[in-house]
């Protein structure tokens, strides 16, 4: 089934190949410029960090409904091990093989594709088994250090969670800013509070991922006209899911990905955070969320801090 006119004529309006030049891999992450980054220092006043990463282990978030996107899998491959010798110090190693966007994470741009296409037109068969992501992969991304803003969509409606079929419209974003009293601008990292994650931090594995909040295709119009570098939320899909138009599955991870150039994350944990901002009364802050640089992967893991 081909994705439909209505579809076609947002992307044209998000549209932003070319805008930083035909060889351009990092899309919107350009708008984190050295400017960005000192506005974003200046909002540290009490220097509190607050984390924003799910920890990873066995029993995470993934329940086996996405093909392939394995829990980390830890073992140990040197305990207590003296390498130089009886009596010599004794070294422990680990490994681990888990699934890149199986809980905290970042997608890559060609973490989408719609109509055989990536970010700034280059063709999806770019992708291979083992050249792996050849354009915009993550290891291309520059280091992800701006202002973050905190939307509390549920906070700013007056409830802990939005229910599971709550679309997140221009709208709501608006009302977050306003609640808030923060005006985005163009370089900010947008973090979007549902509230979802309370389900997967009180044991509903299964809950937590569907129904679930999310944000409407209606949304990236609204990120496209303040120059947003960058947006995550806490939930497992990021937009709504099942999608508010029947069929149009992942509608908004093309339009942001492939279309804006917008790198996008998920399960972000942004509990604490809601209640920091209430607390300090702000909710802008520097956020540093530095993409782990695999090379040619179509996401990574990440864990945020958000600094007060």
């Amino acid at each position: 089934m081909s994705l439909p006119a209505a579809f076609h004529e947002i992307a044209k309006r998000v549209n932003n190949w070319g805008r930083w030049g035909a060889d351009d891999e990092i899309g919107t992450l350009n708008l984190i410029t050295r400017d960005a980054v000192r506005d974003a220092a200046a909002a540290v006043t009490h220097g509190l960090r607050v984390p924003l990463a799910l920890p990873l282990h066995q029993d995470g978030v993934q329940t086996g409904v996405i093909p392939g996107r394995v829990n980390p899998l830890h073992a140990m491959v040197q305990i207590n091990q003296e390498l130089f010798g009886p009596g010599t110090v004794a070294t422990s190693d680990d490994i681990v093989t888990m699934g890149l966007q199986c809980a905290t994470h970042w997608d890559a741009l060609p973490h989408a594709s719609h109509s055989g296409l990536l970010y700034n037109g280059r063709p999806a068969d770019s992708i291979t088994p083992h050249g792996r992501a050849r354009f915009s992969g993550i290891g291309t991304a520059p280091p992800v250090v701006s202002r973050g803003v905190l939307l509390d969509v549920a906070r700013a409606k007056g409830v802990d969670r939005l229910p599971g079929d709550h679309a997140v419209t221009p709208e709501d974003l608006d009302e977050a800013a306003e609640f808030g009293g923060v005006t985005v601008r163009a370089g900010d990292v947008v973090l979007v509070r549902t509230g979802q994650m309370r389900l997967l931090l009180g044991g509903d594995r299964h809950g937590y991922g569907y129904p679930s909040p999310g944000l409407s295709v209606r949304t990236p119009e609204w990120f496209h006209a303040r120059d947003v570098a960058a947006v995550a939320n806490d939930t497992l899909t990021f937009e709504i899911f099942p999608p508010e138009i029947e069929n149009l599955w992942l509608a908004v991870h093309a339009l942001d990905l492939v279309e804006m150039g917008m790198i996008q994350g998920q399960n972000w944990n942004l509990e604490e955070l809601s209640t920091a901002c209430g607390e300090e009364g702000r909710y802008a802050f520097l956020l540093c969320a530095m993409p782990e640089p695999f090379v040619g992967g179509t996401g990574t893991p990440v864990a945020p801090v958000a600094v007060l």
